[in-house]
């Protein structure tokens, strides 16, 4: 059973957030699913000193070749991907998804998706397969599933009103737990959204994981 993880490039405010990530993929194989590591081919939003926090003015990175970092090289261009080879897609959060994937981060409300990331979510939807976001990736859901679709990212009141204002139905939930939207088959978890440890972030991956390859 072979199922995508789309990747945002390699840390938690410039890329895919690490733990999230690993989390994901040790909860698919230990489920008996084979995952295969998707990132677009494009240059990062800008990147981040992850010891200070600051923006490292001056450097560029891609997001392809930083998400290879966690997919220990093993991973394809999201724009070369067809769904169809896919049981379900798993978004890991970091603020990759929400600075590379999308412009969330910067445009809230106003978001957009990056075109191959858009065309492949839109596919799976499309193709009624099962799809997990964890963390600030849920924000996106509204623009790849249109209104209605039930979401979370946890509790904080700005971003869902942001997902709000696109159209999405937002849940609160706590960390170790997860939304379904049965009829879409989409799961949403919040991860470190809320999570105060790696612990806290893994039952709640894990349980999102499980309850998303049960939809297949």
């Amino acid at each position: 059973m072979k199922v995508a993880v789309v990747l945002s490039g390699c840390g938690v405010f410039d890329g895919a957030e690490i733990h999230e990530s690993v989390l994901t993929m040790l909860a698919l194989v230990r489920a008996g699913a084979e995952p295969e590591f998707l990132a677009p081919d494009i240059p990062q939003a800008h990147v981040v000193n992850h010891l200070t926090g600051l923006v490292a003015e001056g450097e560029s990175r891609n997001v392809l070749v930083e998400s290879a970092r966690i997919a220990r090289g093993k991973i394809k261009d999201i724009a070369l991907a067809n769904a169809d080879d896919y049981a379900a897609v798993f978004f890991p959060g970091g603020f990759g998804a929400a600075k590379n994937l999308s412009d969330f981060a910067s445009k809230g409300a106003d978001c957009q998706i990056q075109p191959d990331v858009l065309r492949f979510a839109k596919a799976i939807a499309d193709a009624g397969k099962p799809a997990c976001y964890i963390c600030i990736a849920p924000a996106i859901l509204p623009l790849v599933y249109g209104k209605g679709i039930a979401v979370t990212i946890g509790n904080d009141e700005g971003t869902a009103a942001a997902v709000t204002a696109m159209g999405g139905q937002h849940f609160n939930c706590p960390v170790k737990e997860f939304v379904v939207d049965k009829e879409r088959k989409v799961v949403s978890t919040p991860a470190y959204m809320l999570a105060e440890n790696i612990a806290e972030a893994a039952t709640g991956i894990e349980a999102a994981v499980k309850a998303t390859l049960g939809l297949i």
